[in-house]
């Protein structure tokens, strides 16, 4: 890049540090978790009202405005032939009480980090994409292509917003999201997801089994009801079952007589499942393991055989494989309940770019039937990647190399982002290698060094890309 126009961005930047982390203190202000849809508000009022603040921010730096329906705010820099888009959101997840630094509506600077929901996922990196368009507006270089920012409201909820803006615009030749890590994420996973079917008699004293509540995430408890089981005749094999899963297990009596067998582990999402220790396999290695007979008790082996405690890459399921651009693949077990007469069971599988119907779907399923049970023959949903090898790539590479100094490589992840569907998009930014920011937890945060250093590789990008 050349040196002076390197030292405008910087000075630009230090010059208006302070105002950016202002603007962002302006939308994390505004709680924007997704609400009931009303006939001007899609997904509530509260991400409405992000929006519209969104609108008087972008006007404020100097950009064309559209408000596409209160679904997606856009705001645009240069001439109308599509150069480079940018998509991040405004939307928040909800909030639980257990925050420390501030009230997560009252952001707070502590440390060089900002504190609030939303710092880091995503008002922040919006907000310092917008100063780095603005920053290039002030330098005053002529642009060939259009840069536009894309700003939606429903990410962490299903992703109307965006259909919404694709359904009557087209896909930009270069688009970028800065809602996950630097330095560039060209590789999100596909997902395999599936439901195994166990016939439960009841003729081994196993009533039920409950363990789950969103099927990307492992879970932390599972719990099964029993009758017709001694709970001292169990006890010594449930803590030999705890050593090796390195889980918790309580037994307690319920009012019918029947008793509760309740397991404790840790969560994680089903992105990285090897994270967690996952209750609900470990529940299963339990009741594999019971002083019982019959044909529930042969079933939870053949279970437990099909997806043993501690495999989180599909190995005995007869799925493991891996490639040198996507990696391995994941699976993990996180939901069952008891439905007329059957356990049902869920699983989510994040696949690599060599998974295939035949190695993953018909394998799965072949392997189910060996010992006896079912699995549900369901599609993959594709996994998305640009090449590395594309000047696309190499220029946000570069880019990120100029202002941190650091290598840029390309990385994988087995969780999907707005770009998933595109075909010229992919991850950059915002969070810098190994910093957890505490997205969707107590205490996010933002660093602030982190947001300016964004802004200046999103000028540069910018620069590069629609010049």
């Amino acid at each position: 890049m050349d040196p002076k126009q390197k030292q405008q961005i910087e000075q630009y930047f230090e010059k208006n540090r302070n105002q950016l982390v202002e603007d962002v203190k302006r939308l994390v202000r505004i709680r924007s978790d997704r609400g009931d849809p009303a006939q001007d508000a899609p997904f509530g009022e509260a991400p409405k009202a992000a929006l519209l603040e969104a609108v008087d921010l972008c006007r404020e730096r100097g950009m064309q405005t559209e408000n596409m329906d209160n679904y997606v705010l856009t705001a645009d820099l240069g001439p109308e032939e599509p150069g480079l888009d940018i998509l991040a959101h405004l939307d928040v997840v909800p909030v639980a009480d257990n925050w420390t630094v501030c009230d997560p509506f009252e952001p707070v600077e502590k440390e060089g980090k900002l504190y609030g929901r939303g710092t880091a996922d995503d008002k922040g990196p919006a907000v310092a994409a917008l100063w780095a368009m603005a920053c290039v507006k002030e330098l005053g270089v002529p642009l060939k292509r259009r840069c536009r920012l894309i700003l939606g409201t429903d990410e962490e909820c299903g992703g109307g917003d965006i259909a919404h803006y694709y359904a009557s615009n087209e896909e930009a030749p270069m688009t970028v999201s800065p809602d996950a890590e630097f330095p560039v994420i060209n590789v999100e996973k596909g997902m395999y997801r599936s439901m195994v079917h166990v016939p439960l008699s009841g003729d081994s004293g196993i009533v039920s089994v409950e363990a789950g509540f969103k099927l990307n995430v492992v879970p932390d408890t599972a719990q099964a009801v029993l009758q017709g089981v001694d709970p001292k005749e169990i006890a010594p094999y449930i803590r030999m079952v705890a050593r090796e899963t390195d889980c918790t297990y309580a037994i307690g009596p319920m009012d019918d007589g029947k008793i509760r067998l309740i397991c404790t582990g840790e969560g994680a999402h089903a992105a990285s499942p090897e994270t967690g220790n996952n209750a609900l396999t470990a529940l299963i290695a339990a009741l594999a393991n019971l002083p019982v007979q019959g044909e529930d008790h042969k079933r939870m082996q053949a279970l437990n055989w099909l997806f043993p405690h501690g495999d989180y890459l599909g190995e005995a399921l007869g799925v493991a494989q891996s490639d040198s651009i996507s990696g391995e693949l994941t699976l993990s077990l996180n939901m069952c309940k008891t439905v007329d007469g059957e356990l049902q069971l869920q699983y989510d599988c994040r696949c690599p770019l060599c998974a295939t119907e035949d190695n993953l779907v018909k394998a799965a399923s072949a392997a189910a039937a060996s010992v006896g049970l079912t699995i549900d023959e369901t599609r993959i949903f594709p996994p998305h990647h640009v090449s590395a090898d594309s000047d696309f790539i190499k220029t946000l590479l570069r880019c990120y190399e100029e202002w941190t100094g650091d290598e840029g490589k390309c990385l994988y992840i087995g969780g999907g982002t707005y770009v998933h569907m595109l075909k010229h998009g992919v991850a950059f930014g915002a969070a810098m290698p190994g910093v957890d920011n505490r997205m969707h937890g107590a205490d996010e945060f933002a660093r602030i060094d982190d947001l300016i250093a964004m802004g200046k590789i999103y000028a540069q990008t910018i620069l590069e890309l629609c010049c």
